[in-house]
C-alpha cells in the first residue's frame, strides 16, 4: 500500500465527508502538528526535567503534571492561531476560552483533553491527547455562547485521539469509519497504517478499576462480576486488563474487542469521566467502528451536557459486551 498521508486521505474522502472543507483540513493539520510537538516532549519528558507535578490542582481536583501543563499550553496556542475556530474546552481549563478578536475565527469549535493519564508519563505508560470536533450552529455570529458550545455527542463532526506509546499514533473518524495513522519520524507524517478499523462484536477482554469494588452498587458489582464469570465465544474466561490511561484502554479495546468501563460509584455518582472531552469522542470513534458506547441506561452521544466539565459514566466497547451490562443495570432499574 502506498504511503497516505492524513491530508491525502481527507482529501480522497472529501467529496464523502462534506465538512471536509479547507477550514476543516487547516483545522486538523494545525491539531496533527500539535500532536506531533506534545510527542517530541513526552519522549525528551526524562531529559528535560518535566516529569512529576506542578503542585497546582486543576478545576478537575486532580494534581496537574508538568507535561499536562505544557501540552494544553501547545494545544491553546496552536490551534488558537489556526483560524478555524471560534472557541475550545479544554479538562485544564474552567472556562470557555473564546479565539481573541486578534486572531482569525472560523466556524468550529474544539473540546480537549490535552494529555489523558499524564501521571503514567513518569512510568513510561501510553498516554494520549483526545479531541472533539463540533460546529457552532449556523445563523450565530459574536462571541460564542456556552449554548452554542453544549451540544450533544451526536452533533460531532469529527473526534479521535493521538496516542503517544512505542509509536505515536493518530486515530481518527470524520464520520466515515474510522482510520488510524502512524508517525513516521522519518518523514515527520502521520501515515494511513489501519484503514477502517473495526470493533468486534463481542471481545474477550474488559477493563475496569476493581479497586472501586466497595463504592460500587449491586448492578455495578453484577456487571463485572459477569465479566469474571462468563465465557467468550471461544468458550474462554474473559481477560482483565486495566492501564488506568482512558486513551490506551479504549485503544486496546477498539482492535482486539471487549469493553472498558468506569462505572459511577458512592464517590462520584455522576461518573468522573467528562462528557464532552473524553466520552463523546470516544464514543463517537467506537460507534463509527461498528461498536456501542452507554452510560448504563443509554447512548452517550445522545446525552445533552448542562455544562462544560459535565460528568459522565461510561461502558464502552463491542456491542455485546455493552448490551450484557445495559441488561443488568435495566433489571436493578426496574
Amino acid at each position: 500500500m502506498a504511503d497516505i498521508t492524513v491530508t491525502e486521505h481527507l482529501l480522497l474522502h472529501q467529496k464523502r465527508t462534506p465538512q471536509a472543507t479547507g477550514q476543516f483540513t487547516g483545522l486538523l493539520y494545525d491539531l496533527i502538528l500539535s500532536g506531533k510537538s506534545i510527542s517530541r516532549r513526552i519522549n525528551k519528558a526524562g531529559l528535560l526535567d518535566i516529569l512529576g507535578g506542578t503542585g497546582e490542582v486543576n478545576v478537575q481536583g486532580e494534581n496537574v503534571q508538568k507535561l499536562d501543563s505544557i501540552a494544553n499550553r501547545i494545544m491553546l496556542y496552536r490551534m488558537e492561531r489556526c483560524g478555524a475556530l471560534c472557541a475550545m474546552g479544554s479538562e485544564e481549563e474552567a472556562d470557555l476560552v473564546r479565539v481573541r478578536s486578534e486572531f482569525p475565527r472560523g466556524d468550529y469549535i474544539l473540546i480537549f483533553d490535552p494529555l489523558d493519564g499524564s501521571s503514567n508519563i513518569d512510568v513510561n505508560i501510553n498516554v494520549g491527547t483526545i479531541f472533539s470536533i463540533l460546529r457552532r450552529p449556523e445563523g450565530r455570529s459574536g462571541e460564542v455562547s456556552m449554548d452554542e458550545v453544549l451540544q450533544p455527542g451526536l452533533k460531532q463532526v469529527g473526534a479521535g485521539y493521538i496516542l503517544y506509546g512505542p509509536a505515536t499514533m493518530l486515530v481518527l473518524s470524520t464520520g466515515q469509519g474510522v482510520h488510524g495513522f502512524t508517525l513516521d519520524p522519518g518523514v515527520g507524517e502521520f501515515l494511513l497504517s489501519h484503514p477502517d478499523m473495526r470493533i468486534p462484536e463481542q471481545g474477550h477482554m474488559y477493563s475496569v478499576n476493581g479497586g472501586n469494588w466497595k463504592y460500587w452498587d449491586e448492578a455495578t458489582r453484577e456487571a463485572v462480576s459477569w465479566f469474571r464469570t462468563s465465557e467468550t465465544p471461544a468458550g474462554k474466561p474473559y481477560s482483565a486488563r486495566y492501564v488506568g490511561a482512558l486513551v490506551a484502554d479504549f485503544h486496546r479495546t477498539l482492535i482486539y474487542g471487549g469493553i472498558y468501563m468506569y462505572p459511577p460509584d458512592a464517590k462520584k455518582p455522576n461518573g468522573k469521566l467528562r462528557l464532552m472531552c473524553e466520552a463523546n469522542p470516544l464514543a463517537f470513534l467506537a460507534e463509527q467502528a461498528g461498536g456501542k458506547a452507554s452510560d448504563g441506561y443509554g447512548r452517550i452521544l445522545e446525552r445533552v451536557p448542562d455544562k462544560l466539565h459535565a460528568r459522565t459514566p461510561l461502558f464502552i466497547g463491542s456491542v455485546k459486551d455493552v448490551e450484557a451490562v445495559e441488561k443488568i443495570y435495566a433489571r436493578h432499574r426496574a
